[in-house]
């Protein structure tokens, strides 16, 4: 019998859904693809509760799917309410988003099977502070950091990093602007920057010491496996402080990087700690040689690893983990 799949999107998601939907086809599996962004206006979604149990049902272009036969689930996008008509009157769309993430929030909490990965293990896993303690904890060295909405507190730290001083949100995310995923990116702090702080008390930000870069890595952590690519992010005067800002420019820069032993035994330990199956993590090695681990992002992207580089087949490790093929947490 075959093995059947749910994967949980939004409709802008990239490419990376039909890899991992090709790579579950080729091992004979049934992938279902959930859109989060047409739930509640065009996708429906019926649960019902007894004494005798659960029962998911799912309304699909193709037809209904009942959702208790499904042997897996693949977490990777939240957007929902992302067709709700932006016209309509907010006394009547905000609990429309409200009750409807409160249904889709509840649904991928309540499924029993396997989950890559669980709602409440990836929020857990997102909150950079938790992060930073962890990977510490396991070995990783990691950068000098400061939250905080004090623009005092920064000023004085800044005059303690020797490399500059960097800047990023507190949480790895997107905007949303119709239907597009905008990045918000990593930007360095110039000592004019601190006259003028205002809105920092509105928004509490992350501020770290600039980190000297000899190479940039994506490790990319599934199961098991563990998969590290180097790029030289200085090559290029977009991407000093954060390769994604001239991401198309390296896309095909990414080479293999063999990590140490025992780097990639802290970063295994690390995805025990926070209990993912799935991982995006970058790090830095400096020019003396040292691995000094920024973040992690749980729902991080990896579909252009795959595209430029046949020593990355990603989608494969995903659909075999999924698959139940290879070693979960």
């Amino acid at each position: 019998m075959k093995k059947k799949v749910l994967i949980v999107t939004h409709s802008g998601d990239n490419e990376c859904i039909q890899m991992v939907q090709e790579a579950l086809s080729a091992e004979g599996a049934i992938s279902y693809r959930l859109d989060t962004d047409r739930f509640p206006t065009e996708t429906q979604l019926a649960i019902f509760e007894s004494n005798q149990g659960s029962r998911f049902l799912f309304q699909t272009d193709d037809g209904e799917v009942d959702l208790n036969e499904l042997d897996a689930c693949w977490y990777r996008r939240f957007y929902v309410g992302g067709k709700l008509p932006k016209e309509m009157d907010k006394k009547f769309r905000n609990p429309s988003l409200h009750e409807s993430r409160t249904m889709m929030t509840g649904f991928l909490e309540s499924l029993d099977m396997f989950i890559l990965d669980p709602y409440h293990r990836i929020r857990f896993a997102a909150n950079k502070q938790v992060q930073l303690r962890i990977a510490r904890d396991v070995g990783l060295v990691i950068p000098r950091t400061l939250m905080t909405n004090h623009p005092q507190k920064v000023r004085e730290f800044f005059k303690t990093c020797r490399n500059g001083m960097i800047t990023k949100m507190l949480s790895s995310f997107a905007v949303m602007e119709d239907g597009v995923e905008q990045v918000v990116f990593t930007n360095k702090i110039e000592a004019a920057d601190l006259e003028n702080m205002e809105g920092l008390e509105f928004c509490p930000m992350t501020f770290q010491e600039n980190v000297p870069k000899k190479v940039e890595l994506r490790i990319t952590v599934i199961g098991g496996r563990v998969f590290s690519a180097a790029v030289d992010s200085q090559s290029t005067g977009d991407s000093d402080h954060d390769w994604r800002k001239d991401g198309l420019g390296l896309v095909d820069k990414w080479v293999d990087h063999q990590l140490p032993q025992k780097v990639e035994k802290q970063i295994l330990a690390l995805m025990d700690r926070l209990g993912l199956n799935y991982g995006a993590i970058d790090v830095i090695v400096t020019p003396d040689d040292r691995y000094v681990f920024l973040e992690i992002n749980p729902g991080g992207e990896f579909f252009w690893l795959q595209s430029y580089s046949p020593n990355y087949p990603l989608a494969a490790a995903f659909a075999s983990v999924l698959l139940g093929k290879e070693f979960r947490r």
